[in-house]
């Protein structure tokens, strides 16, 4: 049944272009769902909406739907439209008068705000210690190769003399400060938005310090209307964090593109890391870095679908919201996995130390002979001139 259930039946056709794939994307938020419900029936046992022992009676209830969903069995109907109408509906049949009980003081809009929020938690510290993990990887990278020289690079073409630290190295920083952008997310979204109902308070003295405690939130969401406003705006700007995250992976995988051709071959990556082609038998691609290179595009991609989802919407909750969903669960997991390919692309990344050495041509060296006679007391705009004019001379000759 449906919390919302009328007298009719919902039109058949409607029901499923309402419902979509959300009963199967809320697989991923039952847990969350299940500890906001915890807290929340405890919570109401304490302001005497519950006895003591209806309160127990829903706590084995909902560990049991967590054994289920554990192992697998816990299932969500499309008649169910969500995981809040399946456990609900759980409780009721297992329990009883307690289960219909277990809804008091809340809606389904604070209670989805609060799973995605127990969820995007979760997922944001999981990111955060994996990205950790690249970092420690790619310093382990560094000392092994760090003071092989190679060329660097501008507009494609060699510029200056770099090295293997200088080039890892930037990756690292640069996740470093992601680092500092998923702290901002997760300080953001660290707020508590149950018992905000559907976005204008309950008109019941709920303990909402008390749920706070429990689900291990920073600070209670206070504004009832902006519970809901934050809506896609909160998960918005955990994505776009995620894309921060993706732009930096898709910088080092379009380099090691580059780098790993056979006319580079400055790194190399083992075979079991390359695939064949189905026609040509000498080929050895990489598209494990192909795709990693691609998934930025797809991360922003979901990041844009949840920011413009929100826009031009009044405020308060519209069904146009649930659609931020599963670009958030989607976004949150290739970034998870594209993070920990790169930690394993950098594990078993090797150098050509003969091949960056020999790329070391002397035209990588033509700032520095600049600086030489800048030293000796040329001005530095004659001194670029001089050695223009000097490489300008050793190409015609070569011609």
């Amino acid at each position: 049944m449906k919390l919302w259930q009328k007298k009719y039946d919902l039109n058949a056709t409607v029901e499923k272009f309402t419902v979509g794939n959300d009963y199967l994307l809320d697989q991923e938020l039952v847990p969350f769902d299940c500890q906001a419900s915890r807290a929340h029936a405890r919570m109401l046992n304490k302001i005497g909406i519950l006895s003591d022992s209806e309160t127990a009676d829903l706590l084995s209830g909902i560990d049991q739907i967590l054994d289920l969903h554990a192992k697998g069995k816990f299932k969500i109907r499309p008649e169910d439209e969500d995981c809040h109408t399946a456990i609900e509906n759980f409780l009721t049949e297992k329990i009883g008068i307690a289960g219909e009980k277990i809804h008091t003081g809340r809606s389904r809009n604070d209670q989805v705000l609060t799973a995605l929020r127990l969820y995007c938690k979760t997922q944001l510290n999981e990111i955060s210690s994996a990205v950790q993990t690249t970092i420690a990887t790619i310093t382990e990278f560094i000392q092994k190769y760090g003071e092989v020289k190679m060329p660097g690079f501008t507009h494609t073409r060699k510029a200056m003399p770099s090295s293997v630290a200088m080039w890892a190295g930037a990756l690292r920083d640069a996740l470093a400060d992601d680092l500092d952008l998923v702290a901002c997310a997760t300080k953001l979204i660290d707020q508590n938005p149950l018992g905000t109902g559907a976005g204008f308070g309950v008109p019941l003295a709920l303990d909402r310090q008390m749920t706070t405690r429990e689900l291990h939130f920073a600070r209670i969401q206070e504004n009832p209307i902006y519970a809901q406003n934050s809506r896609g705006k909160f998960e918005g700007f955990a994505l776009s964090v995620m894309s921060q995250i993706m732009y930096d992976l898709n910088k080092v995988a379009s380099d090691l593109i580059l780098f790993t051709m056979p006319e580079f071959n400055y790194f190399t990556l083992p075979d079991e890391f390359l695939t064949g082609s189905s026609i040509m038998p000498h080929k050895k691609n990489p598209d494990v870095l192909e795709l990693l290179r691609a998934k930025y595009h797809e991360v922003i991609s979901y990041e844009m679908q949840v920011r413009n989802t929100g826009v031009n919407l009044i405020s308060g909750y519209h069904r146009d919201l649930q659609l931020t969903k599963e670009a958030t669960i989607r976004a949150f997991k290739t970034t998870l996995t594209s993070v920990q390919i790169t930690t394993v692309l950098f594990e078993n990344l090797s150098v050509n130390r003969k091949n960056c050495r020999k790329a070391m041509t002397a035209e990588l060296f033509a700032t520095d002979k600049v600086y030489q006679l800048v030293k000796s007391g040329v001005p530095f705009r004659e001194a670029y001139r001089q050695i223009s004019q000097e490489y300008e001379d050793k190409n015609e000759k070569q011609c």
